[in-house]
Order: C-alpha cells, then sequence, then structure tokens
C-alpha cells in the first residue's frame, strides 16, 4: 500500500484529495499540510481521508507517517525546493502545473529523481482526455498529412481580486501571468502534439488586472520547419473559449472535434471535402475512450509505476518542455525580439533570478491576503466535450 501525503491544502489540494481515494487498493492518503494546519484538516473531513492526520510542514508529516509519495499542491515559487527536499528524502513526488518558476529549478528536480531513483511526474492531466489522445494518435499515425497550422486559444476570466492573494501577481512569488498560471496547460498539449518549435516571437500585455505585475494577455508565433503555429492567451475574455485546431495537408483535427476538408475548384476556392471528412470523423471515433480521465487516470498511472506495473507517462522532462517554451515566449516579449529555441543555462531566461530582472511590471502589487474566504475554483469549459 502506497502511503501518500498532500503537500499544500488550497482548492486543487481537493482535486488530488478525490483521485486518491478512487484507488484504495493502491495507495492511502496520510497525511495532509499546510502553514494553515485547520486547512489541512478541513481538507481531511471534507474528503473523508479517514486515515489521514494534519501537518504543518511535509518533513514531519513524511518522518511520522513514513510516506512514500507526496502531492506537491503549494504555489509555484515552492514547487522546487519541495520536491527536491522529498525526492532526497525518499519519496516519490508528482507536481501541480507549472513544473517550476524557471528551467534551473526545473533541472534541480529532475537531477534529484535521477539521483535519488524516485519518479518525478508533473500533472498534465488534460493529456489523459479522451479528445486529446485521439487528436495526439491522429497526428502520431500522419492522418491528413503534415501538420501545416496550429491554432490554440487558451482563453480564460479571473476577476480583479483573483491576484489580492499574497503569492498571486509578481514575477517573485509567481514568475509568470496567463501564460503560466493558465495556458501552461494548452501549451503543454500543444508540445505533445507537434512538439518544441525552433524560434518564437511574442508580445503580452496586462489590460485588465490592476494588482498584479504579470501579463494577462498575449499572442506567440511558433515558427516550426515546415508548420506555423500560434497561442493566444488571456484571462479576460468572458465565455472561456478554448480550442486546439491542427491544420494538416487534408483537413482540419480540432479540439473540440469538428473535421473540415475541401478539394479545390478550378479557380482554387473550396469545396467541401464531405467523403475526406467522413473518414476523418470515423477515425476519430474508431479510437477507444479512456475509461479514466483526469487527475484520477494521471495518478493511477503513477501509482503503477511506483510498482513497477506501467511507465510513467509524465515526467519531469516532459514538464520541464513547458516551462522552456514559456520563459522563450517572456524573453522574447521583454525583448522585442525573435527567440530560438533550446534556452541554454548562460541565457538569462534560465535562472529566475535574471529572468525577473528583465520582465517588465504592468502594475504594482498593492493589494495582498493570506486567504481567500471560499476555495471554490471553477475550471471552465472542459476543452473537448
Amino acid at each position: 500500500m502506497i502511503k501518500a501525503a498532500i503537500i499544500g491544502a488550497g482548492a486543487i489540494a481537493g482535486v488530488h484529495a478525490e483521485a486518491f481515494i478512487r484507488f484504495p487498493e493502491l495507495c492511502e492518503v496520510r497525511a495532509v499540510c499546510d502553514i494553515y494546519v485547520e486547512k489541512a484538516q478541513d481538507i481531511i473531513e471534507k474528503h473523508h481521508l479517514n486515515q489521514a492526520k494534519a501537518y504543518r510542514t511535509m518533513e514531519e508529516a513524511i518522518e511520522a507517517e513514513d510516506i512514500d509519495l507526496v502531492s506537491i499542491c503549494l504555489p509555484p515559487s515552492a514547487h522546487a525546493d519541495n520536491t527536491v527536499k522529498a525526492l532526497e528524502m525518499g519519496c516519490h513526488v508528482l507536481v501541480e502545473k507549472p513544473m517550476a518558476n524557471s528551467l534551473e529549478e526545473c533541472d534541480r528536480m529532475i537531477a534529484a529523481s535521477e539521483r535519488t531513483g524516485k519518479h518525478l511526474s508533473i500533472v498534465c492531466q488534460n493529456r489523459f482526455k479522451t479528445p486529446m489522445q485521439r487528436i495526439h494518435k491522429m497526428l502520431q499515425d500522419g492522418v491528413g498529412g503534415r501538420v501545416t497550422h496550429a491554432v490554440v486559444n487558451s482563453l480564460w476570466w479571473r476577476g480583479e481580486n483573483y491576484y489580492d492573494l499574497w503569492w498571486r501577481g509578481t514575477w517573485a512569488t509567481e514568475c509568470g501571468g496567463s501564460f503560466t498560471s493558465h495556458s501552461v496547460h494548452h501549451i503543454d498539449l500543444l508540445l505533445w502534439m507537434i512538439g518544441m518549435p525552433d524560434s518564437v516571437t511574442a508580445v503580452m500585455k496586462n489590460v485588465g488586472h490592476h494588482n498584479s505585475e504579470l501579463e494577462d494577455v498575449g499572442m506567440a508565433i511558433l515558427e516550426y520547419p515546415e508548420t506555423f503555429a500560434h497561442i493566444g492567451t488571456s484571462i479576460v475574455d468572458y465565455g472561456e473559449a478554448q480550442e486546439m485546431i491542427f491544420q494538416t495537408e487534408k483537413g482540419r483535427l480540432s479540439i473540440p472535434w469538428s473535421p473540415a476538408s475541401a478539394t479545390p475548384l478550378p479557380n482554387g476556392f473550396p469545396k467541401q471535402d464531405e467523403a475526406y471528412e467522413k473518414e476523418l470523423d470515423d477515425i476519430y471515433h474508431s479510437i477507444p475512450e479512456l475509461e479514466l480521465e483526469g487527475h484520477p487516470a494521471q495518478i493511477k498511472n503513477l501509482l503503477l509505476a511506483i510498482q513497477g506495473k506501467e511507465p510513467l507517462l509524465t515526467d519531469g522532462r516532459e514538464g520541464r518542455k513547458a516551462i522552456e517554451l514559456i520563459m522563450a515566449i517572456y524573453k522574447s516579449s521583454a525583448l522585442r525580439q525573435t527567440v530560438a529555441l533550446p534556452i541554454t543555462e548562460e541565457d538569462d531566461f534560465y535562472r529566475k533570478e535574471t529572468m525577473i530582472q528583465k520582465m517588465p511590471h504592468f502594475f504594482e502589487k498593492t493589494k495582498s491576503i493570506e486567504n481567500f474566504t471560499s476555495t471554490e475554483i471553477t475550471l471552465g469549459r472542459d476543452v473537448g466535450k
């Protein structure tokens, strides 16, 4: 039986708790930790973690409960140090996205995992959903031919008071706005689908959140040898419409699913190709639906990987890719230039301390509260459904 601890008792901790309790034959949550111990106790009671105790620190919980796996649900600035500490204390680690505040921190986490021989998994829960799995397989199988153009619209809405929470809204504590805090999931999916680009050109701005130094809208253009892509990010979009579109040589593959294809008329204008659209639709629906999706599916994979029964599907090197692209986006926007990848260790945007010196302060954070009165979160439209 794998003994697990949830580190951090914010809103996402409840999602992890509900996922863990679905696998009583594999694991048991023995601890929930938070500097506000009463919040940890609330998680235990709300999610009926009957074998768990509340602790103030991760170290105390690991030693007291002989923990095998920690699930880190802390602010991003606390991910790296706590991950390395947990790995060195003999625990496997699951970390919420974004993986860390910098590539240097990502590399420290990966090195600690490799040094200790313990699994490090980064939350990429959207990979474990049927629409994403279907599109990924179709792209890997070359359905439609080469991808010519990809579009990612990662559009969300957050009130101005979203940034009142103490750790949000500064480069030092959050190290990124909408690209990092929200669009990181879509960025991860894009890189999983078509890989890392050769270069990035980006712009960003803060148009609606005056208690934040960070961006709340942005656009990134990605160049590949034979593909062009762009990512739109926003937390000022009512309706939170989100989509991923992959235009291939023969037709469109998309999330949400909406196939399209055309053949050219003699003058080059399009004529709908209903036969190929049906072929695409048949292929899409021939790929089986997942029995388990999202956080539960990823956590089950990690639990089975710990037992040696499955390969780990989302390790530290997979999580690092999104951070590298985001750092290239920030570098491009801050310096107003096209940025080539990869980001090397000598680059100012490899380390947090030198990166944040280059970033603009759109506004200054003037209001800060320790906790919100409500921990309810809404996650917008479930992409693909």
